[in-house]
């Protein structure tokens, strides 16, 4: 491996040049990670995705039993590649951020004994017991295959219609349950709001005894429409996407319950006051629903009759700002108690049943129970992300150990620990507390080792990671001073500032290895600090956290005074390109050049539930989307600006950057555009790597650092 080791003047050596390109080869070193564990109820066995290695983009579906990881199926040999990828199914691992192939997700039976997969557009299963996997007959091209409960039948979509049918030859053939009235219909699926800004990904749940679904109806009928297409390739069609701008009607969706022999039932809430289905479920005590008003500042949690439809209310949250989504919540134990989440004492808690979990742990996500405890995740700190586990009578207990990022899935004892620490990815199967054994993650180690240092900053105890080039003494006689390059991403929903090695790490030592001091700051806004601190950007998206990246520069500036203060960048990607540009438009007197990818630009333009959430309705509150919009800055421009964008990009649209670009050259102020063809909301995997060089070569120009347009 060749060597990161700095040269004393700081120089770029050659090992750091092989950094970008391997960022993009190893897709972010996302490869060879285990993904989407499952636990078996007796806790013997684990189910999981993992590719080849670590620039292997191929998934593969492996069995973890007994100490070992056993192969069950992988996507070459398997004949399942002859139909289409479906348009659902590539918009699924859009928002799910799939960035590999084959089998990249899969659904198991209750006692994880055969799991099914789509491929290709095909259906398969395999039995986890041994054997082959084996075609399924299918409608049509399969989306979001499920097995029932005893994994008798497997349910599907295809064509926007939900069917079920039989294991060799059984159930008496292929049923549709639900088919579409019209081309704007789908049964089964979710929609784009609830997957990209509720994260319900799902649009279909099998009843615990397999006789029943529930199932969501989408008609997107009022939605308006977009047109998704590669300029550089006019002959290809644009697509066409349901998208619900900020004050645009949303998706209709309702929820019907669907038995095997043909009855159908629609569960019964006030649609009109409550149109956001955040969660739903079916388990031992029935379906449990979760629905939100427009405004979202009123959250109900919904009891469901099986058999007539009816709901009763079991909880409702209110909250001046917003209700918080909390991933996993509300669900419900073995006994049936309601696990959920509340606001007091400045922290997010979990409550199950009469038990809350103690003041100062930032609830951040449920992970699921295991019998009448609740696995989740949580925040003492905000640089540490711990599993947690509760249960009435027995208190709170961390599940995990050590700095990092933890998660788990857990079942009849056995928890699976997943962690991303600072020396790396590990995944460790524990019973009792003790490690039993580990799941082998296959991830290149990057070249680039990050080594930073986690300053707090100011009177807000703003929490920054400082990334310096490897080997640099700012008391050496020939020292120089650094120029700095701030790379947040500050937004909603993210940290970047953790005690783990992750992609934007590396990046960020990368940078620092050109000869950068680089900072990233979360401030207000981000999550991991409490419910006052995230929503204190109600209404303004910009000034304050523009104010915390000002503040934490300044402070860093006069602790170090090696920092050189009049030569600062800033470089982000979504949230943060628009902080990105934001910073230049708007203080100029601070940064003096920016890097801005897939910035939205123009707040109107962002989905309704994601942007009406921090500002409002924008008929009923546009001074919030004025303030917090880049449109109206352009004229001030008069630093070194460069907009990056995919054109493809059906999350943030390409028009956003165009927009801004026609603005800026409506006023004079020159400025550089990057189009990305083909490329998505990410950036696409095979540009990431000469992009790096790129915005270095800029960032070098900009600030006058000469070199060119530098090495990666």
């Amino acid at each position: 491996m060749p060597s990161t080791t700095a040269a004393p003047d700081g120089a770029p050596l050659p090992g750091r040049a092989l950094f970008p390109e391997q960022l993009a080869r190893t897709r972010r070193f996302s490869l060879g990670v285990p993904r989407h564990p499952s636990v078996s109820p007796d806790g013997a066995r684990v189910l999981f995705v993992r590719t080849g290695g670590g620039d292997d983009p191929v998934g593969r579906l492996w069995l973890w039993e007994e100490g070992a990881a056993r192969l069950l199926a992988a996507p070459y040999g398997a004949g399942g590649g002859t139909r289409p990828v479906p348009p659902e199914e590539r918009a699924r691992r859009e928002r799910a951020r799939e960035r590999s192939t084959g089998v990249v997700a899969y659904a198991a039976d209750r006692e994880l004994r055969r799991a099914v997969y789509a491929l290709g557009g095909a259906l398969w299963a395999v039995d986890t017991g041994g054997g082959a996997p084996f075609p399924v007959p299918a409608a049509g091209p399969v989306v979001d295959p499920r097995p029932s409960p005893d994994g008798e039948l497997v349910a599907y979509v295809t064509g926007g219609a939900l069917h079920v049918t039989g294991f060799g030859g059984g159930f008496g053939g292929d049923r549709c349950l639900a088919a579409p009235e019209g081309p704007s219909v789908t049964y089964g699926l979710t929609d784009h709001v609830s997957a990209e800004s509720m994260g319900r990904l799902r649009g279909h749940w099998w009843a615990p005894d397999g006789r029943a679904l529930l199932a969501a109806r989408v008609d997107t009928t009022a939605v308006r429409r977009r047109w998704v297409c590669d300029p550089a390739r006019p002959d290809l069609p644009p697509r066409s996407m349901a998208y619900p701008a900020a004050g645009t009607p949303n998706a209709d969706v309702s929820l019907h319950l669907l038995s095997l022999d043909g009855g159908r039932t629609e569960v019964v809430w006030d649609r009109a006051a409550f149109e956001y289905v955040v969660a739903a479920d079916w388990d031992a005590h029935g379906p449990l629903v979760t629905v939100q008003n427009r405004d979202q500042r009123v959250l109900r949690v919904l009891a469901v009759d099986p058999v007539t439809g009816a709901t009763r209310v079991l909880h409702e949250q209110r909250d001046r700002h917003w209700v918080e989504l909390v991933p996993g919540a509300p669900c419900r134990t073995a006994s049936g108690l309601l696990v959920r989440a509340e606001e007091s004492a400045g922290t997010r808690r979990l409550r199950v049943g009469d038990t809350l979990t103690p003041e100062g742990l930032q609830v951040t996500g449920v992970l699921g129970t295991d019998g009448d405890e609740v696995l989740f995740t949580g925040c003492e700190d905000p640089l540490e992300e711990h599993v947690w586990a509760t249960a009435p009578g027995t208190g709170c207990r961390r599940v995990s150990d050590g700095p990092g990022v933890h998660s788990a899935a857990a079942a009849g004892g056995t928890v699976v620990l997943d962690s991303l620490t600072p020396g790396g990815h590990t995944v460790a199967v524990l019973r009792g507390g003790a490690a039993v054994g580990r799941i082998a993650s296959l991830a290149e180690e990057s070249v680039v080792t990050p080594r930073p240092v986690f300053p707090v900053h100011g009177t807000r105890r703003l929490r920054s990671a400082l990334f310096l080039p490897s080997g640099y003494d700012p008391d050496a006689p020939d020292a120089r001073s650094l120029p700095v390059l701030l790379s947040p991403y500050a937004g909603p929903g993210m940290r970047l500032v953790v005690r783990a090695r992750t992609w934007w790490a590396c990046v960020a030592q990368w940078f620092a290895e050109q000869g950068f001091a680089v900072l990233v700051t979360d401030g207000r806004g981000t999550p991991g600090r409490g419910p006052e601190w995230e929503k204190e950007i109600r209404g303004d998206q910009l000034t304050p956290v523009l104010e915390d990246q000002i503040d934490a520069l300044r402070a860093a500036v006069a602790e170090r005074p090696y920092l050189d203060a009049g030569r600062v960048a800033i470089r982000g990607w979504s949230f943060g390109g628009t902080l990105a540009a934001a910073a230049v438009l708007r203080h100029p007197e601070v940064f003096h050049a920016a890097v801005a990818g897939a910035a939205p630009t123009d707040q109107r333009m962002y989905d309704t539930h994601w942007k009406e959430r921090y500002l409002g309705h924008p008929e009923r509150e546009p001074e919030n989307y004025e303030r917090s919009s880049l449109l109206r800055d352009a004229p001030r421009l008069r630093r070194p600006l460069l907009l990056v964008h995919g054109t493809s990009d059906d999350n943030v649209a390409f028009a956003h950057t165009l927009r801004l670009s026609a603005a800026l050259l409506a006023a004079g102020r020159e400025h550089t555009v990057l189009p990305l063809s083909g490329a998505g909301h990410t950036g696409g995997d095979r540009t990431a790597g000469r992009l790096l060089g790129f915005e270095l070569g800029f960032l070098r120009d900009a600030l006058g650092l000469g070199l060119g347009s530098g090495s990666g």
